[in-house]
């Protein structure tokens, strides 16, 4: 479970040429005599699960160890430090994206159906390793999975009518918006347990005051639209309705410019 505190990590952090050569596994050392059974994928696996259970707040070479029943400094003969377990672990999971739907090339359809998809899929992996969103990724991770995950990505729209620049654009605009939106869910998600109180029982204790202070006559338009959301999405808030709805409202702007592009009419 996550603690209240959160922290945010950056990409490419750690020492370029290290970082690299853990991605691509160009100079991964073997167990030495006497040593567990270690490796850099075992480590990072077990930075996985941690971060899975605790946030990157609660990543550490230590709690790692810890986790693989070993030494803290155990570790470091495998892997340099945490900035570069970090963009290994980034690499890793980005390259299970795909692994309960399959890639966007296997979906009947065209290219809204296949767009569709990667924003599901990365939906997916987002809610499976919530510390994903507390990682700002402007200096990419350039390893393995990651381009592999792109190069499948851009495939999915390659030949519609949009410029090479567009279809980067387009994949950034897509996996951005779920990011975002993705943020919200966990969110959601976590407060219930970070306060001991559902959405039901928050709205419940709070409605005498707020039956106090609403005044339709004076807010007419908020107090007609937020009863209407409301009973709608059943609360104040519903991630996976912000997400269906902008997803739609996403692929329609995205296919407004293909038609702009290829001359296509409304």
């Amino acid at each position: 479970m996550y603690r209240a505190r959160v922290t945010i990590e950056y990409s490419g952090r750690g020492d370029p040429a290290r970082s690299l050569a853990l991605l691509w596994r160009t100079s991964e050392r073997t167990s030495r005599k006497g040593k567990p059974d270690l490796s850099v994928d075992r480590i990072v696996r077990a930075a996985i699960e941690v971060a899975d259970a605790e946030g990157l707040q609660g990543l550490s070479m230590r709690r790692v160890a810890e986790r693989l029943g070993v030494g803290t400094m155990s570790l470091y003969t495998y892997v340099p430090g945490k900035p570069e377990l970090l963009d290994v672990m980034l690499d890793t999971v980005h390259g299970t994206a795909y692994d309960e739907t399959g890639g966007p090339e296997e979906v009947p359809g065209g290219w809204r159906e296949r767009l569709t998809r990667i924003a599901r899929a990365n939906w997916a992996l987002c809610r499976r390793h919530p510390w994903l969103l507390q990682v700002a990724t402007s200096r990419p991770v350039l390893g393995p999975n990651v381009t592999a995950k792109y190069d499948l990505e851009l495939r999915a729209i390659d030949g519609i009518g949009l410029t090479d620049v567009e279809m980067d654009q387009v994949i950034t605009l897509v996996t951005g918006f779920v990011h975002g939106t993705a943020r919200g869910a966990v969110e959601a998600s976590q407060v219930e347990s970070r306060t001991g109180m559902s959405d039901e029982q928050w709205w419940a204790a709070h409605a005498p005051f707020l039956s106090r202070i609403s005044d339709a006559t004076r807010y007419p338009t908020a107090a007609r639209v937020g009863q209407a959301a409301g009973e709608a999405l059943g609360g104040a808030y519903s991630a996976e309705h912000t997400f269906e709805f902008g997803l739609e409202r996403l692929l329609d702007g995205i296919e407004a410019l293909i038609r702009r592009r290829t001359g296509q009419s409304g």
